[in-house]
Parts: structure tokens; sequence; C-alpha cells
């Protein structure tokens, strides 16, 4: 292992002293080193002008690459540090510096600049410590918007220390102490820079040679991923070392970064290894950090590991530990992954409500649009949930893009919910679509005001917009004919102006745009009948009624419903064979609903199928449902024919048979 000497004297030293394996190096000039320092670094660092600074290299007496102890420590993936500790005294000694203090004690920094300071009052640092420190000062300069490092930084003398020690002889540095230099410096240096290709070519050396370890290899591939991308040859020789280790000697965190590396290059993935992975990540899930979750969770979406369930479901359960403590990103993250494999848990979702609730204010717009798909897409009907986001957005809602609100609206026409706060939301809705009208692409506007229209919010002063033939342009756009989902949605936003909003006198929808049928393969309006539930059904019907003839299944509509059930009624009540079209006084409409008509786990309607029931009443239909939960309720055959006979004759209705 090296240990790097740091002086605090710096304005005396001028020299290079490398001392153990490396015996004398000659002294050096100041101005020698400060050009030394420079052609290392970016080209943006040049010119610079540089404090003088002395550094001594101090060397294990073993020439291997491993270091002294044969513990490589930090970083795994990235370094990781701990808790402040107390720390008072200035000056330190390596046998003094305890390691897990050292990372503890950069952790406790808010700024590189303290960092820094720290490292100048430390006489002596090993290599892994060193190149930790660097890290950390990359990490914590790391700014999407600027990819070069603050003036003051790199004129500081301590990081001119610690960058041109790492170039001096890389072949005397730890495999941690190299991999996590070349690591720190891949966030801001030039990659054609002499010291990273100095350091990479210390890199390849060892890897052609087999003297990397796990852990090594783990980050090597990392960070050849950032520089040269995932279709870099080295990559290759990597992967295959990897698939050669025991995985029994793989860190949770090293197996977490093995699952990046194949996620940045899923070409190169071997399915019986990834495979293998999967397994063993079982064991290791318990000892995964929140932000380790969420990618290794990222990382099976983008592998399509849909066959790795057993793991998701593993992993979903430690998920529920860690939401009070996952960032938006990584909570965003777990919701796409939960979404992808379609997992859902009950316990997850009360600890999410409970996340929601309490910091709805705080999170960002993207984690909040997020949370809503998660709902809408698992027809998750939480109050806790809904009420928390209609209150967020009523706040805050110049914070959310167009497609963002979209989403964000959506769930509630979809689950069938209006919040307390119903006519405030409504009402900020409103206003935001009079004034971003134009900003909302047309297939999501027209998708938002469709499901405002479920819960019977119906945009009345916007139908005219969408069913004008400038905005049915713009909605097909340049494909040759408009989607059928939205033709469907066009033709329900239609019936509903006619049924329900009768002071609109606005355009109509042209009957080219109109569909025949809302229940269509892949872009339904309607939910397609329980065939199980409908089999019992029928046994009764024909039970109560005498014959199938009494009865018709899967009705088409003119109003492009399709009824499960339909049966006539004269003017006496009495039931007509379904053949006969003449003297009908009544039609009675059976609704039978099963499991999927319903939010998860609950009796509550999703918004489709109570607006169908809805308008079929408007439309003269007696609407009569007959629920899931209610026919599982029944014990016998003569329990489903009394059953029935009350749900369809009962007194007020009329009905005779």
């Amino acid at each position: 292992m090296a240990l790097i000497t740091l002086r605090r004297n710096l304005c005396h030293l001028s020299d290079f002293r490398i001392h153990g394996a490396l015996a004398g190096l000659k002294t050096q000039r100041v101005n020698c080193v400060h050009k030394t320092v420079k052609e290392h670094l970016y080209p943006w660092f040049w010119s610079l002008q540089l404090e003088p600074v002395r550094v001594r290299f101090h060397h294990a007496h073993s020439k291997k690459f491993h270091s002294g102890n044969g513990n490589d420590l930090h970083p795994v993936g990235e370094p990781v540090f701990s808790q402040a500790h107390a720390w008072d005294r200035s000056e330190h000694s390596v046998k003094n510096v305890d390691e897990q203090i050292f990372y503890r004690r950069l952790n406790s920094f808010t700024s590189s600049e303290e960092v820094l300071h720290y490292i100048s009052t430390l006489q002596t640092l090993p290599d892994t410590m060193a190149a930790g420190a660097l890290h950390r000062v990359c990490e914590m300069e790391k700014n999407d918007d600027d990819q070069r490092l603050p003036k003051e930084i790199l004129e500081n003398s301590a990081f001119q220390a610690l960058c041109n020690q790492f170039a001096q002889d890389p072949s005397n540095l730890s495999n941690t102490g190299l991999v996590t230099a070349l690591q720190a410096l891949t966030l801001y240096v030039d990659p054609q820079s002499r010291l990273l290709l100095s350091l990479l070519a210390e890199c390849q050396h060892r890897l052609e040679m087999g003297s990397l370890d796990i852990h090594s290899l783990c980050i090597l591939g990392e960070c050849l991923i950032k520089l040269q991308g995932p279709g870099c040859s080295t990559l290759d020789l990597i992967i295959y070392q990897l698939q050669g280790e025991n995985l029994e000697e793989f860190t949770p965190e090293d197996i977490v970064t093995l699952y990046r590396i194949l996620q940045a290059c899923p070409e190169k993935v071997d399915q019986t290894f990834l495979h293998k992975i999967n397994n063993f990540s079982l064991s290791v899930v318990s000892n995964l950090s929140p932000k380790l979750l969420s990618q290794i969770l990222t990382a099976l979406v983008v592998l399509d590991q849909t066959q790795a369930l057993t793991l998701v479901i593993k992993l979903g359960k430690y998920v529920v530990r860690h939401i009070p403590h996952f960032t938006n990103e990584e909570l965003k993250e777990v919701l796409e992954a939960f979404i992808y494999f379609g997992y859902n848990d009950r316990f997850f979702t009360e600890a999410l409500e409970q996340h929601v609730a309490s910091l709805c204010l705080t999170l960002d717009p993207e984690v909040v649009s997020k949370v809503m798909e998660y709902c809408s897409r698992k027809l998750i009907f939480s109050k806790p949930i809904l009420n928390a986001v209609a209150e967020t957005f009523v706040c805050q809602s110049e914070k959310f893009s167009p497609n963002q609100t979209a989403e964000l609206m959506e769930p509630f026409g979809k689950l069938n919910y209006l919040p307390p706060n119903a006519s405030a939301l409504f009402r900020r809705l409103e206003n935001i679509l009079f004034t971003r009208f134009n900003y909302f692409p047309p297939k999501t506007l027209l998708k938002l005001l469709h499901s405002c229209s479920l819960i019977e919010c119906h945009p009345v002063n916007f139908m005219a917009k969408i069913f004008s033939p400038y905005f049915l342009q713009q909605l097909q756009g340049e494909e040759p004919y408009l989607d059928r989902l939205s033709l469907a949605q066009l033709t329900q936003l239609f019936l509903t102006a006619i049924l329900e909003c009768p002071f609109y006198k606005g355009p109509k929808l042209l009957p080219k745009y109109q569909v025949k049928s809302f229940l269509t393969p892949c872009s339904s309006l309607e939910t397609p009948m329980d065939f199980q539930l409908y089999k019992s059904v029928m046994i009764g019907l024909i039970d109560l009624l005498g014959a199938r003839l009494y009865f018709a299944s899967k009705v088409l509509t003119p109003y492009c419903y399709t009824i499960d059930v339909e049966i006539k009624l004269d003017e006496d009540g009495f039931v007509l064979p379904f053949t006969v079209d003449e003297d009908i006084h009544k039609r009675v409409a059976l609704c039978i609903d099963g499991p999927k008509r319903f939010c998860l786990n609950s009796k509550h309607l999703l918004g489709k199928e109570a607006t169908k029931q809805r308008h079929l009443y408007l439309l003269g239909y007696q609407v009569v449902q007959i629920p899931y939960y209610e026919i599982e309720m029944l014990k016998s055959r003569n329990e489903l024919v009394e059953y029935l006979q009350r749900k369809l004759f009962s007194q007020n209705s009329g009905g005779h048979w």
C-alpha cells in the first residue's frame, strides 16, 4: 500500500521523495512539479499559477498490487461514508488514522475545501484513503451544468499534491487506490489527459495479468463504460473475469455494481450467469441500502428480468422499510420498477400512503406524478394518497408540467374518486387549461379531459375546441388515421355532452370520428365480462325465467355500450323473449361486474364502469348491478335464484315472469 505524506509548511516544500521500494527519486524543481500536474489535468487547468507543494510517497514492503493488509477497503462502487465522528486533533500520522474514522470524517464535511484542508493536516496517508479523499472532493463538486472543477479547487495545493502523486508511479498503487483515483477523475478530467491515460494503462496491465480483485474489476468496469462507452472491448475481458469468480466472494455493493455494468451493456450478458446472479442476490437483499435497492430494481427492468419475480418480491419487502429514506429519484426508480413488474403489496401501499401524506408538499413533481401513475396502473384506490396529491396540486400547480398535470389528474377519473377539495382542484385545473391549453400535447389533453368526464367534472368549456377540425387534425398528426383509443374517447365525450350537458351548443363530433363500440381489444372503454361469473349468473337466470330464450348476452346498443345481459319487459312488466322487437316497454341491463371492474381489493367501481352505468340509466335502461362479491356470498343454487329474483323483480320494479 502506498502512503502519501503531506507536510503542513507547504511554502517550504519543493521536492518529491520516495522511500522504500522506489529508493531515491531525484529532487525536482517546483516549476517541474507544476508542469507535471498541469499536463495531467484538463487543459483549462494549465494556465493556473500553483503554490509550492511537497509530497512524500511511501510504499509498502510488498510489491504486490494488493494493499499491505490484503483488504482493499473503500470505495465499493463509490466511497462509503458513515456519519460524522468527533476529531479534535489537527495533525496525525498514518499510524493514528483509523480508516473508518477517516471516512466518517470525510462524510462530516459540507464542502470540498474542508476536505482538502483536513487532508493538508495529515503527515502521511495510505493511497486508498488519498483516493477516497480525491473521490469525495470530485463528488461534492459534481455539477451537471459544469463539467469543470472550480478554480479554487484546482489551485489548492493539497488537491494538486493528490493528483500529482497518483501520476508519479501508478504501478506502486494498491488496487483500491488505483481504481478509486480513476473513478474520481472520470467525473471531471478529460478522457485524453495524461493522468487518466496513465491510470487506465496500469489498470489494463493488471487486468491482463489477472491481478485485479473483484471489487477493482467492478469499479474499472463502470469507469470504462463512462469513459469509452458500453462497446469498449476491454469490458468483455472484465465481464469474463467476473463470471469466473465465486459469487460468494462478492460484497452486496459489488453485486449491485455488477448489475449496473450488465445494465449498461445488455447485449454482452450471458443469461445463465445473470440467472446465477439473480439467485445469489436473494441472500444479500437484507444488506442493501435504499440507494442500492433502487439501483438493482432499475437494472432488473433494463435487463427485462420478468422471470426474477422471486427477487423482485423480496426486494419489495425491504423497500417498505426504507421508503422514508429514499431520495426523490430513488423512489421514482422503485415505482417505475414496480409498475414494470406489476408488483404491488399492501404493506408497500400503506408505507407509501404515510410517506406521501406527510411529505407530499416537498416531493418532486415527477415523483408525485409517478406515485399517481403507480396507483392508476395497479388500480390502487388510496384516499390518503389521492387527497394529499390533490392538495399538493392546488397549492403548487405551477410546478407541474403539462404532461405531469395530466398524469396527476387522470387517476382521479380512472379510480372514480372526487377528493374533498374537488371544487378547488378542478377550478385550478381549468385555470391552467385556459392559460396553457396550447402547451398540452393533443393526445395528452384528450386523455385528461376524458378522465375528468368520468367523475362528472365535464370539460364543457373545452368541448368546442376538441371537437373542432383544427384540433382533430392536430390529434391525428402525420398518421393516416386517428388511433382507436382516441376515437373512443372522443365518442364518449360527445355522448357525455349529449346526455349530461344539454346546455352544450357547440360543434358536434363528425360521424367519421365516432366508433360503433367501446368494447374493443387494446382500446376498450369497458371491461370485458368475467366469463366464470357470467356462467354462474346464467344458470340462475335460466332457473328463474324458465328458459334461455328470455335473456340476451353481450348486446351491443346503438350507443356504443355492450350490455352483459339484457332482459325485455312489456307494458305489464312481463318478460319477453329476447327475439321480440315490438311492444317493448322497458329494457333491463344487468351489469355482471367481476373483480376487474373494481379498484384493487375493494368494492369501489372503476370510473369507466360507473360512467357506463350512469349513461345506460340516462338512456332509459333499468340498470341492475350484479357484483361478484355478492354472488360469492351465496352458498346454493336456490339462494342464487332468490337473489336474482330480488334484484330483478323487486316491488318497485314492476316486473313479472
